[in-house]
């Protein structure tokens, strides 16, 4: 995302290395914990619950089952948001992505893309190196991007760990 007028909010997800299940912890740039996700431990498919720092479930990032390529539909507040699925490709991954109107571009391979509205970026992701446990920054300027933004990169993470799974 180039730096422009405005102010960055960012999101730090830190995933928990000693965890039964995926688990991770969602910090805003000052520190304070904001979200928290748990996956399900006995569950058909991937399922990650998303809860703000009141213990309140905020998302849903699922698994659909019975598909050639993984694919998640993700939920908020109980709302069906969208869906993201791996394409087939080659060399770089690729989604299908039907969120909001949004499309991502970049390396998700390592993990450093936009995310776009109306062909402007609304939202960079990005993975911190040399970090105990994946960690990511999601970086955006409007408030309301918060939430969806994190969903979204829960869901192309799980998408990712589904993959390798196969």
């Amino acid at each position: 995302m180039e730096k422009k007028r405005g102010i960055f909010m960012q999101l730090l997800i830190k995933q928990r290395v000693f965890s039964w299940t995926d688990t991770y912890d969602v910090y805003d740039e000052y520190g304070n914990v904001r979200y928290f996700v748990k996956a399900e431990f006995f569950s058909l498919g991937h399922r990650l619950h998303v809860f703000d720092a009141a213990g309140n479930e905020i998302g849903l990032v699922r698994q659909k089952l019975l598909t050639f390529l993984p694919r998640f539909e993700i939920d908020s507040q109980g709302i069906f948001m969208g869906t993201i699925e791996k394409k087939f490709s080659m060399f770089r991954p690729r989604y299908d992505i039907d969120f909001m109107g949004w499309q991502a571009e970049g390396d998700f391979f390592g993990w450093d893309y936009d995310v776009y509205e109306g062909g402007s970026s609304v939202v960079h992701v990005r993975k911190k190196l040399l970090t105990w446990g994946d960690t990511y920054v999601i970086e955006f300027m409007n408030p309301s991007h918060e939430i969806p933004a994190l969903l979204l990169v829960l869901a192309i993470d799980a998408v990712n760990c589904s993959d390798d799974k196969h």
